[in-house]
């Protein structure tokens, strides 16, 4: 069952920069930044009052995040929402005609069960799933 949001994801070009220009104009402390080698990404979770943004760098060539930015530049690209069923959630989504762009849950950068919803699906609105 969906509980509520847990983060938004920002992909950048420079997580470093991003985060510094918000931490200083939010006049928050400046997240540590993990780097996941195997998928080519950096990300660090500033967290407001319990919802996060989530800064993602993708370091790839070619990577979802790494396209997102070179064709929209900075930008939000989704919204998570908690689940505490996730294979429950999407096999609903299915069923109510909802396209997943992730059939069954993966392990996300932070090691929680995620899924994505297709943007088509809600028009052009990314909607990411994730265990708490």
């Amino acid at each position: 069952m969906i509980k509520g949001i847990g983060h938004i994801g920002i992909a950048i070009r420079n997580i470093n920069e991003s985060l510094a220009a918000v931490s200083r104009a939010l006049d928050l402390p400046t997240p540590a930044v993990h780097d996941n080698t195997e998928k080519k990404m950096k990300f660090a979770l500033l967290d407001l009052g319990g919802i996060g943004l989530e800064f993602l760098e993708d370091y790839s060539e070619e990577g979802e995040f790494a396209r997102f930015v070179r064709e929209r530049g900075d930008a939000i690209h989704h919204f998570c929402l908690l689940t505490d069923n996730i294979e429950s959630d999407i096999e609903t989504l299915k069923e109510r005609g909802i396209e997943m762009a992730d059939e069954k849950p993966k392990l996300g950068l932070r090691g929680k069960k995620i899924a994505f919803i297709k943007s088509n699906a809600l028009n052009g609105i990314q909607i990411e799933l994730s265990e708490p």
